[in-house]
């Protein structure tokens, strides 16, 4: 076939193509040059999911008359004038496409009066064609209508979802441009329904509430930073007791450009290692400010992905701010009181109840657990009225989220029950050991003086082609974790000793696990967490495990002493709450 230039038709609906994906895509592009334009009120009403109409209607300063017929010429734009200019940018559009490239892909009638001027004018499209022009009664602003989407693409409208999805996908858009700019008010009607409405009023907060509920953007943390080189972030993350399944629900705005990057969900997700489990992901909406010089928008005709002259910079501004906040303020997970069953039968049984005495559990037959918590014990359990032992002086500092609580005993052989100033505290005993372990592995090697416990005798493993090469690539990790000892052969490695405090798994086993982590690694920080989770989660006490009251006592002590103690390294809360008003209503005291 020889080479020829295409129909200004066909290459028209092709450039179309990268700009409007689907329904939801022209909702973005027109709600944006509206948002350039400065309005403070947007209202996007849809029939049949966006195929049959989207109309886009704003209150800002609108398009000279003049102007109009331009407008839907590509690359026509009033935003930028040269080159230097895609160095500064301080719009949403740039490119001159949005409206060009939806008239092609439709039958468009652009309406528009500019402030000041007394009389509006209109001009119609239908694939990208001119058809009519005049003048126009209507109030200052602009309106979009855009009919039968997609009806001369029919390849692009068979791939289209159902009108439902297609509905769901323009909220999502609308809710989000509202999270990007909480000052101005969004009102989306659905096949005659009001589906969505934003205060308008700039609380994000509010807006929040919104998009999700109230009792979640009340749940939520406010984070904030910078990092003095004109770089911050602001916004709202949820605590480690509210997640999501997916990351759908995580959200960021560049100098208010809502954006998709890898880079800044790996920083979100960074700051919540170790607090949420295994598959679970946060909420988060995070308002970044950077020099525009510093920030590439003019990489896709969509806008969504950007580069960034720093990523370092930003993926530490991220990381920090968020992981200080979720340190400092995440709270204990309550029990909510509708959700309280009847007292359950484990509770029944182990427990004394001398009069003016504490809960204690009594010491069954079988095996008593002992195991070294690192710390002084203390002298019993504390009487009433009396406060029991600080913790040690060198202990990390007490988090503000944890208070200082009284144990009054065992439930099950795996709960510790205690008492603080705001309710009863169900403290999972593995997981709240698991943490005060993990922090304990870290600090030991940071400080690299790991716990070794040497083996009586050399002990030869046999290892996988993955696990010498894991090996090979972080003998230094592995030596400073407490494994000692050197290649033996091809295939072995003789093991002289491993992490001390071990309780459940073999110097074999162990060392496997360690090397299939390593081997899976991406990062020394990511390997050296993995290491130290594992080793903490193999040498803590376990669920079925019976602890005396100077054990129980002790564990609190040390949870208390910890970073983090609302969860364990793999993301499992440690504890959580029954609040006092919870108990009261239960009981009928309120």
């Amino acid at each position: 076939m020889p080479i020829r230039i295409l129909d200004p038709q066909v290459a028209a609906k092709i450039a179309a193509g990268e700009v409007v994906e689907r329904p939801a895509s022209a909702v973005k592009e027109l709600a944006e040059n509206a948002l350039d334009a400065g309005a403070t009120r947007i209202t996007i009403e849809t029939q049949a999911g966006g195929l049959q109409l989207i109309r886009v209607t704003d209150d800002g300063q609108g398009i000279p008359v003049l102007d109009l017929e331009l407008a839907l010429e590509r690359h026509a734009t009033s935003k930028i004038a040269r080159e230097t200019d895609l160095d500064a940018l301080a719009t949403l559009g740039f490119r001159g496409e949005a409206l060009p490239s939806v008239a092609a892909v439709s039958r468009l009638t652009l309406t528009s009066r500019a402030r000041g001027e007394e009389q509006g004018a209109y001009v119609r499209a239908t694939g990208g064609v001119l058809e009519r022009k005049g003048a126009a009664g209507c109030p200052e602003g602009t309106v979009v209508t855009v009919q039968d989407i997609f009806t001369n693409v029919p390849a692009r409208r068979k791939f289209l979802r159902s009108e439902a999805a297609e509905a769901g996908r323009i909220h999502r858009v609308v809710a989000h441009l509202a999270l990007a700019y909480p000052g101005v008010r969004f009102q989306l009607i659905q096949n005659g329904k009001e589906t969505f409405l934003s205060p308008g009023d700039g609380d994000l907060r509010r807006v929040l509430a919104q998009v999700y509920d109230d009792a979640t953007a009340d749940g939520m943390l406010e984070a904030q930073g910078d990092d003095g080189e004109g770089r911050s972030v602001y916004g709202y993350i949820s605590p480690p007791g509210i997640h999501r399944a997916n990351r759908s629900a995580i959200s960021h705005f560049v100098n208010r450009r809502w954006v998709l990057s890898p880079m800044l969900v790996q920083a979100v997700e960074e700051a919540y290692r170790g607090l949420l489990m295994e598959g679970r992901h946060p909420l988060v909406c995070l308002h970044l400010e950077l020099p525009p010089a510093e920030v590439d928008a003019n990489v896709h005709p969509t806008k969504q992905e950007v580069r960034f002259q720093k990523e370092g910079a930003v993926f530490s501004l991220v990381q920090r701010a968020l992981r200080g906040v979720l340190v400092a303020q995440s709270p204990v997970p309550s029990v909510a009181a509708a959700a309280l069953p009847a007292l359950p039968p484990f509770i029944s049984g182990p427990f004394s109840t001398q009069p003016g005495q504490p809960f204690a559990p009594r010491v069954q037959s079988g095996r008593q657990v002992e195991f070294a918590l690192g710390l002084a014990p203390t002298q019993g359990p504390p009487q009433p009225g009396q406060a029991e032992a600080a913790p040690q002086p060198g202990a990390m500092p007490l988090p503000d989220a944890l208070p200082a609580l009284r144990v009054l005993g065992q439930a099950g052989a795996t709960y510790i029950i205690a008492e603080g100033p705001q309710g009863v505290y169900l403290i999972d005993q593995h997981a709240a050991h698991e943490r005060v372990r993990y922090e304990q592995v870290q600090r030991q090697v940071k400080e690299r003086q790991p716990d070794v416990q040497g083996l009586l005798e050399p002990l030869p493993v046999e290892l996988s082609p993955a696990q010498v090469q894991a090996l090979d690539e972080w003998k230094d990790m592995v030596a400073a974790f407490g494994f000692q000892g050197e290649p033996f052969g091809e295939r072995s490695y003789l093991l002289r000793g491993v992490p001390g405090d071990l309780r459940d798994a073999g110097p074999q086993a162990l060392l496997s696990e360690a090397l299939d982590l390593l081997a899976r690694a991406v990062d020394p920080v990511r390997a050296a967490d993995a290491l130290a989770a594992s080793i903490a989660c193999h040498s803590a006490v376990r669920a079925g495990d019976l602890l005396s009251h100077q054990e129980m006592t002790t564990l609190v002590r040390q949870l208390e002493g910890t970073q983090s103690p609302h969860t364990c390294p793999h993301g499992r809360p440690t504890m959580l709450h029954l609040s006092a008003t919870h108990l009261e209503r239960e009981f009928g005291r309120r």
